[in-house]
């Protein structure tokens, strides 16, 4: 790991270590995507509980992504959105639904949110929906 970049270099190329933030109520649905993304080369800087926890920790700790679980107790994910986009309009969320779920989805999209993934958790797909959500600066 090159210390000045934050970056890994793997077979002569330097690939980007995103940091992300997981804020579900699930604590095995945190660990499993945490195993998931670590295993994928993110950086997982942070873990929320709750939409209060995850809004207090996301100014804590700016990450470049926020993977956001919709249904949770205090404040849900969709409002939580609206707040981390109050304060960061730039900030990228990828909401975390179960099936059956859309028109909650579509609200927290209108909100700011950038995308999403489905439980269950698929590595490949959550690598790809991260990738092509840091393509889109």
């Amino acid at each position: 790991m090159d210390i000045c970049t934050g970056a890994n270099e793997k077979k002569g190329m330097v690939v980007a270590m995103e940091k992300i933030l997981i804020v579900d109520d699930s604590k095995t649905s945190r660990k499993f995507l945490k195993n998931m993304l670590t295993e994928s080369g993110y950086e997982v800087v942070a873990e929320a509980v709750d939409g209060v926890d995850g809004v207090e920790k996301y100014k804590e700790v700016h990450p470049d992504i926020v993977t956001m679980d919709i249904t949770m107790p205090h404040l849900d994910g969709i409002d939580a959105v609206s707040e981390i986009m109050r304060v960061d309009p730039n900030a990228k969320i990828i909401m975390v639904t179960a099936a059956g779920q859309k028109s909650n989805v579509v609200e927290a999209l209108k909100r700011g949110a950038v995308d999403f993934i489905q439980k269950p958790f698929e590595k490949e797909v959550i690598a790809e929906v991260i990738k092509k959500v840091m393509e889109e600066e």
